[in-house]
Formats: structure tokens, C-alpha cells, sequence
């Protein structure tokens, strides 16, 4: 048994390269190792031990009738559970079956696949890691470079620096898809605990899905009153009838009761795993509702960086945050999982560096044409070296508008802030976006103050 149970850590390896959060490392990882072990912990008894013990009459040879009643259904009477055990019944859900319609037969089908059952839910938990695995395609991994362990020397330590960031630099807005198909494995991850749950519904005959809450209620009520509802649902004792022809040639019924010792273990197993997959939903749930705030949030995006990297410094992931895109937000965020934190501050750093340098070399680029005659009349507002920002502006110019708006105003940073101010927006983007020259050639000097 505990070689088996050693085996398990090979089965499903965690790798130290994190490519995935830690959310949706309890489905493959944690949910998938304790179901591979209640499967092996069922078959282990149901095919080492006897799973099923039936009493019976002499004249019936005991392999005959447990083979049978383990191969065919066995069942209770519904109307069994309201009598007195010990007095009315010797066991709850046992009784003369011949006083009772078959509409009041309850009859479990599922004693002996529960082992199977078990594995492939394993199967389907492991299920969005795979497709995550593929498509992630060893990305990260590769980025690393063993940049996490910090034991290469200092001239290998930059070159491998240079080439991470010289691929950030040339593939940045391009991670977006990569970036999507996680989030599908985290909503597959979502969809699967929820789909287990009714799938175990439909497996128990429509008794899972309010198992747990039958099992507090039963706790909480009072002794002479309460059914348990494990009872009912993983029956330690049932019936089972069994047909032969007798001497006359006629046949025969023979009605057995039958021990099932596995339904102890499985109790316990379901019970556990009704609570585990509440948690695991709830969790899921909200990482879900995660993961759609930071798409359409960069502020929050922001907010999260900071927070995870305090080393970063905020102006740096400002920067990247507002050249970038969500698919390279989450890129970023899995590198700083698993760089040294020093390097990927560097790295951060030098990134943020190279972006700011872009956007003001572009407005140079375009500011230089015409630096001092910005009206269109050929008459000079501005002065060369002067600091200008315009007052009637009410806000930044905000990251989710359009990257046409944001490089329209930032052409003419150099002429209204030629030292670096900060492009600020209009109140009315929607209106003055595409006609910025024109809106400033209309207002006068007196709009504008020094500072």
C-alpha cells in the first residue's frame, strides 16, 4: 500500500516552474492526488477484501449469491428508514419485501464502480492542465533561462538579462491569445467542479447534490427524530433476491442480506469531497471574477504588480502597464513568480526605460517638424525650452482609451511640454481627440500657464 501511494508523487510531478496560479494547482495537483487515492484505497478493499457478504440459506453455496448479488444491484425499502431499528426492522432500509410495492425499492447500482468513478474525475481534473501545458508550451520555462537558481556568474547573469529583455521588447502586445487560453483553462477548471457535482448527482441516483446539507441537518437534529442521510445513501446493509428453479421445477425466490463493508470508506470519501468541491467551486468562482476585473481594469493591473513586486518601482509599472496589454501583464506577473526578485526588478526597470525612450523619441520625431508653429498661422505661441500645460484639462489621459487617442495627444508633448510634462487628457475626448491641432490653434495664450 505505501508503495503505491509513493507512486503518486512521480504520477503527478509540480514542477518548481510555476505556470499557473495557485488556484488552479489545487485541481490537477492536490484534488487530483486525493482522488487517484480514494480509488486506490476502494479497489484495494474491493478486490483484496470482500466487498459484499450475503446471508443466506443453506441450500444456496455462498459464492453463487455474493457473485451475483455484487455483479446485479441490490436494494433497500424506502418505508424501512421510518421504522425502529432493532424492533420494527433488524436494520434500517431492511425489510420484508414482499409487504412492500417495488415502487418503494430503492436500488444502488453504483456499489461497484465506485473505484472508476473516482479515477475519472481524477481524469477530468487534470483535464485544463493539460491543455494548459500545451498551449503554454514551455514559455516561461524557456524566458527563465535559470535565471531563478542565481548561481551563473555575473557576465552570464546580464547577457541572459539582455536576451529576456530583448524579447519582451520586440514580442510585447503580442501575448494576449497566449494569455486567453489560461484563462479558458481557468474557466474549464470553473465549469468541470461544477459539472462534477451534478455528474455525482446523476451517479447517486439524485442524492449528492444536497448531500452535504443533508449531513449538517442530521447532525443538528435531534436523536429520535432523525434519519442519517450516509444511511440512505451508502447503505452498510441491503437485500437482494436471488431466482432458481426448485426440485418441482418451478421457480424459486430467495431473499439475501447483504453486507456492505465498502460503503463505510465510501461515506467518508464523499462526505469529504462534497465540502472540498464547495470550496474548490467558490474559489474557482471568484478567480473568475478575478481574472475579468484585471482584463478591463489597468489600474487594477497595476495595483496587483505593486503589491506582488514591491521591489518594482510604481512609475516603472505604470509605464509598462499602459504600453502594454493584458497578455503581457500576465507574462510578467508569472516571470516575477519565478525570477530572482533582484533580476526581475532589473529587468522591470530597464523594460519600463526602454518604453519611456520610445514614446518621447516619437514625439520628437514629430514635434521637430514644426516646434515653434503650432497655431497653423505661422505665428509662434510657444518658445523653445519653455514648460507649458494646458489648464482646462481635468484628468490623465486615461489607459483604456484608444492607442490612436493617446499618440495624438502625445505628438504635441513637445511643443506644449517640451522639457517631459505629462500629456494630460481632454474632458471630452470623444470630441477633441482626432481634432487636437485644431481645438489648440483656437485658444489663446491666456488658456495656458507657466509652471
Amino acid at each position: 500500500m505505501l508503495d503505491i501511494f509513493r507512486g503518486l508523487k512521480s504520477l503527478i510531478k509540480i514542477s518548481h516552474v510555476h505556470i499557473d496560479t495557485a488556484v488552479f494547482r489545487l485541481h490537477y495537483s492536490l484534488t487530483v492526488i486525493l482522488l487517484i487515492s480514494f480509488s486506490l484505497i476502494v479497489t484495494t478493499r474491493q478486490y483484496v477484501g470482500n466487498p459484499i457478504d450475503c446471508i443466506h440459506s443453506k441450500d444456496l453455496p455462498e459464492d453463487v449469491l455474493n457473485t451475483y448479488c455484487w455483479i446485479h444491484s441490490t436494494y433497500t425499502i424506502t418505508a424501512a428508514y421510518r421504522k425502529r431499528e432493532g424492533f420494527e426492522v433488524p436494520f434500517l432500509g431492511v425489510d420484508n419485501s414482499k409487504s412492500h410495492p417495488e415502487t418503494e425499492r430503492k436500488e444502488y447500482r453504483y456499489y461497484q464502480w465506485v473505484c472508476f468513478m473516482l479515477f475519472l474525475q481524477a481524469i477530468l481534473f487534470y483535464t485544463p492542465r493539460w491543455l494548459w501545458k500545451g498551449w503554454e508550451g514551455g514559455k516561461i520555462h524557456a524566458l527563465m533561462m535559470d535565471l531563478d537558481i542565481g548561481l551563473c556568474s555575473e557576465v552570464e547573469k546580464k547577457q541572459k538579462k539582455k536576451m529576456l529583455l530583448d524579447y519582451l521588447w520586440e514580442n510585447l502586445r503580442f501575448h494576449n491569445w497566449w494569455a486567453y487560453r489560461y484563462y479558458l483553462c481557468e474557466v474549464l477548471a470553473l465549469l468541470n467542479v461544477i459539472g462534477q457535482m451534478f455528474l455525482m448527482n446523476r451517479f447517486f441516483d439524485g442524492a449528492f447534490l444536497t448531500f452535504g446539507i443533508d449531513v449538517l441537518r442530521f447532525l443538528e437534529s435531534d436523536q429520535e427524530d432523525r434519519v442519517d442521510p450516509m444511511i440512505y445513501v451508502f447503505p452498510r446493509m441491503t437485500k437482494c433476491t436471488f431466482y432458481k428453479y426448485g426440485v418441482s421445477g418451478e421457480v424459486e425466490r430467495h431473499d439475501a442480506v447483504c453486507i456492505l463493508p465498502l460503503n463505510v470508506v465510501n461515506e467518508k470519501i464523499y462526505v469529504f469531497l462534497w465540502f472540498w468541491f464547495l470550496f474548490l467551486g467558490v474559489l474557482s468562482f471568484i478567480t473568475v471574477l478575478y481574472r475579468i476585473v484585471i482584463i478591463f481594469s489597468p489600474r487594477t493591473r497595476v495595483y496587483l504588480l505593486r503589491l506582488r513586486f514591491r521591489l518594482v518601482r510604481r512609475d516603472a509599472v505604470e509605464t509598462i502597464v499602459r504600453r502594454s496589454k493584458v497578455g503581457d501583464w500576465f507574462l510578467l506577473y508569472m516571470l516575477g513568480e519565478n525570477l530572482d526578485t533582484v533580476i526581475y526588478r532589473d529587468v522591470m526597470h530597464e523594460l519600463a526605460n526602454k518604453l519611456a525612450s520610445r514614446h518621447h523619441h516619437s514625439i520628437a520625431s514629430e514635434g521637430d517638424r514644426n516646434e515653434h508653429d503650432f497655431r497653423g498661422d505661422g505665428k509662434t505661441i510657444f518658445q523653445r525650452g519653455e514648460t507649458w500645460r494646458f489648464i482646462p484639462l481635468c484628468q490623465r489621459w486615461k489607459d483604456e482609451q484608444p492607442s490612436t487617442a493617446f499618440a495624438s495627444c502625445s505628438r504635441y508633448e513637445r511643443v506644449v511640454a517640451p522639457t517631459g510634462a505629462i500629456c494630460m487628457g481632454w474632458c471630452d475626448n470623444n470630441r477633441v481627440k482626432d481634432k487636437l491641432p485644431a481645438c489648440l490653434a483656437t485658444h489663446s495664450r491666456k488658456h495656458f500657464a507657466k509652471i
